[in-house]
């Protein structure tokens, strides 16, 4: 490979996958291969809607290790592939959390399990969902619960993500009245 080869890799590279940081904002990225929005919310955690292989094959790529998918069965039977057979050729590890409708609740347990992964994953991680609402949730819980940030501050960060309308009480398994900073 030569320089100008190398160099533009260089280039593209950060223009595609630029850095968050730890403590700001997350970065919205390139969706192709995702369904509505991609984002880096920090130097280890991805947040998206629904991957398509080749979304997943781009992450492994950038060192995406786990994938943790908060869609329900139903959700996950109408998909055109197995989400659980591709990431397994690609030697990606694979966390179910179905959260949201009657048979799988909004619940605090989720948001501990998200955590203990997240925590003990080797290598980066996609949280992703349908658009990425759920999982914005989960990350402001997240956030508000296990990396101190006051709750607005917490939601404020899922807003830049796809925050969308669903409520993050049963992730933390309490009722809050708060408003999202403008």
């Amino acid at each position: 490979m030569n320089i100008a080869t190398a160099a533009a890799l260089i280039s593209f590279s950060l223009l595609a996958f630029p850095q968050a940081r730890a403590d700001g904002p997350a970065v919205l990225l390139d969706a192709t291969g995702f369904n509505t929005v991609l984002a880096r919310a920090d130097e280890r955690l991805y947040i998206s809607g629904q991957p398509t292989p080749e979304g997943f094959a781009r992450l492994r790529k950038e060192g995406v290790t786990t994938v943790i998918n908060l869609r329900t069965e139903p959700e996950m039977s109408a998909l055109p592939f197995d989400e659980a057979a591709t990431l397994a050729d690609l030697s990606m590890d694979y966390v179910h959390l179905p959260s949201g409708g009657p048979d799988t609740p909004y619940a605090p347990a989720t948001l501990e399990r998200f955590a203990d992964v997240l925590a003990t994953a080797e290598g980066k991680v996609l949280l992703h969902c349908t658009v990425a609402w759920r999982a914005s949730h989960l990350y402001a819980a997240y956030l508000y619960r296990h990396r101190g940030l006051s709750l607005e501050d917490a939601i404020a960060r899922a807003n830049g993500i796809n925050f969308g309308g669903l409520p993050i009480e049963g992730f933390l398994g309490e009722s809050l009245e708060v408003r999202a900073a403008q």
